[in-house]
């Protein structure tokens, strides 16, 4: 099974992406990809020793493409570079089985770069490795855009998890991101809804999805919880009385029964 999430910028949808891999880690082995420019997956984890993004790696991309990081514009280089051993080697392991193996994939930031460049390339070659090739779970930490999707790898995916909030804002972004996902051949967009205070605001959250045909496959109460483990340091399993893990549990449940998997 192959899950994207995604949404605006502070809802918690890295706090989603990392304590589900964990929780479904305990079933199956799983890639939890930081493709997010944040780059916060591994840190929401415990993991505060640095990691090196894959789009960082000049050398790496050098020797798999052919040519330079950020090379100037009709440079030749390889557009499907050779790839299928990096996930495996460059990942960073959350559990000493390696059952939970973490990637951090970096963004494209350079001006000039564009699209069509080898870290670019790099990067969707090896998403589609591990969204197309892989037997593994994988769970992506995605940024709003959805910018490292491209057609054929984004019809691999199982579904994509819009997390939203209590908010315009918040439901602007949700709405599209499913325009987005559409466009690209996402059949499976659904929606979790975080940080809930009240069931008003649920409703009113739950209702607005309806009218952009996102179903909701569960909700996460505000929590002091997530807080706490965001200032520890720690991942939010180590906190399992928090009422946002539980839901997070619930979640996971859902999406293994709704979500046919390859």
């Amino acid at each position: 099974m192959k899950i994207a999430i995604t949404g605006k910028g502070g809802v918690g949808k890295t706090t989603l992406a990392g304590t589900l891999a964990v929780i479904l880690s305990q079933q199956y082995r799983v890639y939890a990809i930081d493709a997010d420019p944040d780059m916060n997956l591994a840190g929401s984890l415990g993991i505060h020793h640095s990691i090196t993004p894959i789009a960082k790696m000049r050398d790496l991309i050098k020797d798999r493409t052919g040519a330079e990081p950020g090379s100037s514009f009709g440079e030749v280089f390889k557009m499907n570079p050779t790839i299928s051993d990096l996930p495996e080697s460059l990942s960073t392991n959350y559990d000493a089985e390696g059952r939970l193996k973490i990637l951090v994939m970096g963004t494209v930031d350079k001006g000039g770069d564009g699209c069509v460049c080898p870290a670019s390339v790099m990067l969707k070659a090896i998403l589609r490795n591990l969204i197309i090739k892989k037997d593994e779970m994988v769970i992506l930490d995605m940024e709003a855009g959805i910018e490292h999707l491209g057609r054929r790898t984004a019809e691999a995916v199982d579904v994509m998890i819009i997390v939203t909030e209590p908010g315009l804002k918040s439901l602007e972004t949700a709405s599209r991101i499913k325009k987005l996902a559409t466009d690209i051949g996402i059949e499976n967009v659904v929606a979790v809804i975080n940080k809930v205070s009240s069931e008003d605001e649920e409703e009113f959250v739950v209702g607005k999805l309806k009218e952009i045909k996102v179903d909701v496959i569960g909700s996460i109460p505000r929590d002091d919880a997530v807080v706490r483990a965001d200032m520890d340091g720690r991942p939010l399993v180590d906190y399992p009385e928090s009422t946002a893990f539980q839901s997070i549990e619930e979640i996971a449940e859902n999406i293994l029964n709704c979500i046919p998997s390859n």
